[in-house]
Formats: structure tokens, sequence, C-alpha cells
């Protein structure tokens, strides 16, 4: 943050003259579903009010357009932003072959929009299967990437589907110290790290909606109270579906016998969630009279929800980020968010293996306040990422460099080097030996050759050229410069 707030005006002007005196840097935000849209929305309202630097082009895909995932893309479309092409990627079936279908289908329909948008740099949030499409696309066409939330660290292929996307982005924008310690430890440029916190916190910590009680009411009901009613996320775990299916039975029964007003979000498209809402239909829970089961939740009324509810559960990274903001008690269930930085505010139940065991949990959290949490921004993330942006030189080469750690020389040169290190072959005709050395400019012996010194003038005169031949050519593999003198 000290870097990019003292990078002065001058600068910044510096930059935008390189780029063009009246070059304005068109940036694409692509958004493939309901959870990247809440972290992307806020930079896309900062872009929107600088017009004078930014052209804004939006593209939307993945699950955004799905009647059974809430057609979210409408909430862009409520928010004034122009929508330049939606992109219908996924492919129905909600299991791993479907998730590597709805990538491919993707990467066919992607090139053609980046083609004709032609943007400066492509932002992309994330570790969501359609993200890495993305990535994929823009890092072949020679787009620069700015990647939101590299560097974490969870529990399930998002993991290595992140990771990926960092080494295929030319930029990042990260949330935790944390993070911008594994960028660093990943060989990634210091210089083209960002800690800017999440932007989502922008909005937050700034929400201060005073009729948060008709949200409530809308969503669960006119008689429930303040911090009297849960709200329950939970999506499959992609490598071991079979037990996040038999986790999510265990939470549902749980939260039955616990007896209070919930909310339940429909899970994400990720492989395992078809059979999640059935086992949702087979308990009967959108039409039981404690449950409000809801395909989506508008992120401003989302935010009301979590922030006055009794407890949150399941395993959602929303849980374990952003409902540290409010001090809200999060049960996280699994493994899904091993790794994430967490507030004091989250109960983990690692192995839910129980009805029980997560009775208990509810039992110990619902109803509870904890001190609020800025482990992932302070609010005031938008500012640096604009800032960050404009900053770009795009005259600068687009081919990325790693900062490896210092590993033993290689053995192999290059013409500069041997230049710089040139070598001669010494040869010494008097005395017992006859010797012949490849001697560095530096003084220093390569290798060298020893023979007795023959006793006739022939036979010593033989046995130079040869020990020079096997000399020279020795010093040919050693790209050693050969001067002959006479």
């Amino acid at each position: 943050e000290v870097y990019f707030n003292n990078l002065s005006k001058q600068k910044q002007k510096e930059v935008m003259e390189k780029n063009g005196s009246n070059h304005k840097l068109r940036v694409c935000v692509a958004t493939c579903n309901r959870a990247d849209y809440s972290k992307l929305a806020p930079i896309m309202f900062g872009i929107k009010a600088e017009p004078q630097f930014f052209e804004l082009d939006v593209i939307v895909l993945g699950s955004h357009l799905i009647d059974d995932y809430g057609n979210t893309y409408r909430m862009i479309e409520q928010d004034d932003f122009d929508i330049h092409t939606r992109l219908h990627t996924i492919v129905r079936g909600e299991d791993e072959a479907a998730m590597v279908e709805s990538v491919g289908l993707a990467l066919v329909k992607l090139p053609d929009v980046l083609n004709r948008l032609k943007p400066d740099i492509m932002i992309v949030h994330g570790d969501r299967f359609d993200a890495l499409a993305l990535a994929t696309s823009a890092a072949l066409m020679n787009i620069r990437i700015l990647h939101i939330e590299g560097g974490e660290v969870s529990g399930t292929i998002d993991d290595s589907i992140r990771h990926a996307i960092t080494k295929l982005a030319h930029y990042h924008v990260c949330c935790t110290r944390s993070a911008e310690q594994h960028l660093i430890a990943m060989c990634e440029d210091h210089d083209r790290i960002l800690l800017a916190g999440c932007p989502s916190y922008d909005k937050l910590l700034s929400a201060k909606n005073k009729d948060y009680m008709s949200i409530i009411s809308m969503w669960l009901g006119e008689d429930v109270k303040t911090r009297d009613y849960i709200v329950a996320l939970q999506h499959p775990v992609t490598t071991d579906i079979k037990h996040s299916i038999k986790m999510f039975e265990l939470t549902l029964d749980a939260l039955i016998s616990f007896n209070k007003r919930t909310l339940v979000l429909f899970p994400n498209v990720d492989a395992g969630s078809k059979e999640m809402v059935r086992v949702m239909r087979k308990k009967g829970i959108e039409h039981h009279p404690n449950f409000r089961a809801v395909k989506h939740v508008p992120f401003d009324q989302f935010i009301q929800l979590v922030a006055h509810a009794g407890c949150m559960i399941g395993n959602s990274s929303c849980g374990v980020r952003e409902v540290g903001a409010f001090g809200t008690p999060v049960i996280n269930l699994g493994t899904r968010q091993t790794g994430r930085e967490t507030g004091e505010n989250v109960l983990h139940v690692r192995d839910a293996d129980t009805q029980d065991k997560i009775l208990h949990a509810l039992q110990l959290q619902f109803g509870k306040q904890y001190p609020c949490s800025k482990i992932y921004g302070d609010g005031n993330a938008v500012p640096r990422i604009l800032k960050f942006l404009k900053s770009i030189d795009l005259k600068e080469p687009l081919q990325k460099k790693f900062c490896f750690p210092p590993v033993k020389d290689n053995i192999s040169q290059d013409i500069d080097h041997i230049l710089e290190t040139q070598s001669a072959l010494a040869v010494d005709l008097g005395g017992t030996n006859l010797r012949v050395a490849i001697v560095s400019m530096k003084g220093e012996i390569v290798k060298k050759y020893t023979q007795l010194n023959p006793k006739t003038y022939e036979d010593r005169l033989e046995l130079i050229l040869k020990m020079c031949v096997e000399a020279a050519s020795e010093a040919v593999n050693v790209n050693c410069r050969i001067l002959g003198v006479g």
C-alpha cells in the first residue's frame, strides 16, 4: 500500500503518456456467478465512475444465465451495467464431466468475443472452473490479466484452479498479508502484487441499511426477530462428493432438530449440487414451516440477513470471509475452507460426521456476538485497485517474469558471456614436461594437459601438435575462443 500511496501523480501521468495521451484503459470484467459478482461489482462501479480513465466491457457467463440458479444476470442489469456479451457455457449434469465440458465450451466461445472487444486488461476473480477458462483464453490471446483473490488457501480443487490462474495472470490483487506472501513464494513479481483487501468489504463496512427488519420479514416471515434465525449455505466438495452429500444431509437433520427459522440457499453449480438439491427435496425442506429455501438473494439484502442472523452454517467462503465483518457466529463444516484465515467468530467442525456434533456446534454458537473482524479488508480496496490499474504501463513487455530464488549456475553460456570471459590456449615448451592449458581471461586454468618432453625436436613438435589439437577440441566444448599465434 505504501508503494501505491507514494506513486506520484507525475508517475501516473507518465504512464498514461506512454500508453497514449488519449488512450483510455479498456477493461473487460467477466463474471460467472453470484459470488464473484459481489467482489467484482464494487470495482465495476469504481471503473464506471471514472470514464476519463477507463472503458468498461462486461461479459456474463456461467451460472448467471441459468434459471435454476436464479438468473442472477438480472442483478447486473439492475445495477445499470451494460452487458456486452452473454455466453451460455454451463453444460448441465452437475458432475465432474459436466464441469470439464463447461470449461471446454467457454474456451470455444470466448476467443470470438475477446477478438471483438480487444481489451487492454481482463479482470478475473477467484478460483472457479469458469474463471480458469477466462484466464486461459486471455493469456493465450496476449491480453493482460488482473487476478482478484490470488494466493489464498482453501481445501478443494479450487486451490489448484486458483494457483493455476495466478500463474497465467500478469497482475494480482490479494486480500490478506498471508496471501501476498504466498504469491511471492510462488515466484510472482512483487511489483505486480497489490495488497488491497477484499473489494466486497468496501460495501460490507459501509452497509448501514436501517430498514433491515423489512428484509428479514420478506425472506423469513413477519414473526422472525433479529439474532433468532439461521442462514445456511453449503456447497459440494468436488474432490469428495459422496461425503459432502452425506454431510449436507446431517446438517439438515441437525437444523430440523434445532427448530429455528432457517434460510437455506441452494448450492452452486459444482459437481454434486444436483444430489444435494435432491436431499433437500427428500427431506421436504422447501415445504417445511421452519425453512425458506431460495435460489438467490441480492447481495445488498444478503448482507443484512447475515449481519443480523443468530448464526450462519455451511461451507461457503462467505462464512469465513465476509460474515466476520459483522461478528456474526459461523459454523464452518468440513474441509472446503481448510486453510482460510478466519476470525474468532468461526467455529470449525472439520469432521462433520454425526448429527449430534453439528447440533452441539449450533448450541454453542447460536445467538452469540463476536467482535467485528477486518482480516480481509478495511473498506478501501477499490480506490487502491483503481490506482493500481492506472499505474499499468501497456508498453511493458507482455511476457511475465517469475522471480525464482537463486539456483546453481547453469553450465551453458550465451555469446555475450563468452565474449566477457574469453579463454586462451597456453603452451609451455620447455623443461621436463610439455604443458598445454586452457586459461581464462582471469588467469585461471580451466583444464591442463601434461606429457613428458621427448628428446628430439621432431618428436617434441609432433607431441605438442597432438596435445594442442586435443586441447582445442576440448576448448570448443567449453565455449572458449581459440587464438592462433603462428
